[in-house]
């Protein structure tokens, strides 16, 4: 028996980022790339201002405008409305769109990217279609870079532990209810083998970059609760000291206090060159 065809779009809605409220608190808890990995990619593309950048799995915008002030055109594809509208009621710039669609089939013009991007999205696009779509619309020479961050990221080794046994709540309270996804998601890990597969490459690397920002306790709390795999938990209802929030809470106001602390994150890119 053959298996029905994969539908991007549907996978997508299995993210479970649909959810209300969901987008603003992405939007407003999530990390923001480094200036570096600007720099790094316009290098490796060989322009100061490129005409087009494309922003695959462009979400509230968060990685697409980094671009704003770099590129000629920015044009963030994402295929959740919700998340859309949050990036088109965000920050606005003239040469900054953002289009409905998926990253196997754009609806972009063939060989029109200088450089491509999936910020924290690749692993939920089915690869084989995304990397041929990837190779479609990027010129020769140009440049695409799937990137993620590692999580937590560090702000305080006694937070880092509190968040830790909180994950490991979720994953009891899952198991105990039954809470099995059902979206289809593909390995950050095998990012660059998948991508040294496609031969669409003739240099490849993956590096580490790092940025930093300020964490408040207020600010810890939502990027947890902005999990896609701790979303159907919190969906349970269950009291703050049952999900394993309340320690996590009270340990985070404590060691961050009113004004936070740095939050030191570190993003694995992996960069290829058509």
């Amino acid at each position: 028996m053959s298996l029905p065809p994969h539908d991007p779009l549907l996978n997508a809605r299995l993210a479970g980022y649909t959810r209300k409220g969901f987008s603003a608190r992405y939007q407003a808890c999530r990390p923001k790339p480094p200036g570096a990995l600007v720099e790094l990619l316009l290098r490796l593309a060989g322009t100061r201002r490129p005409h087009v950048v494309v922003d695959l799995g462009s979400g509230t915008g968060i990685s697409t405008r980094i671009w704003a002030a770099h590129a000629r055109q920015v044009i963030g594809v994402e295929p959740l409305d919700e998340m859309r509208e949050i990036a088109e009621t965000g920050d606005q710039f003239p040469n900054v769109e953002f289009r409905p669609g998926v990253a196997q089939r754009t609806g972009l013009p063939a060989a029109s990217a200088d450089i491509v991007t999936c910020a924290q999205s690749l692993h939920h696009a089915e690869p084989q279609g995304t990397l041929a779509e990837v190779d479609r619309i990027l010129k020769v020479g140009g440049v695409f870079a799937a990137y993620d961050y590692d999580w937590p990221p560090l702000v305080h080794w006694e937070v880092e532990l509190a968040f830790a046994e909180f994950i490991s709540r979720v994953h009891e309270l899952r198991a105990r209810h039954g809470i099995r996804s059902e979206q289809q998601r593909w390995s950050k890990e095998e990012h660059v083998e998948r991508m040294r597969r496609s031969s669409m490459f003739r240099y490849l690397k993956e590096i580490v970059l790092h940025n930093t920002e300020p964490c408040t306790a207020e600010r810890l709390i939502g990027f947890a609760c902005s999990i896609g795999f701790v979303l159907p938990v919190l969906d349970l209802g269950l009291p703050d000291d049952e999900l394993g929030l309340t320690p996590l809470r009270e340990i985070s106001a404590r060691v961050l206090g009113d004004t936070g602390l740095p939050w030191h994150v570190s993003y694995r890119v992996r960069v290829g060159v058509k």
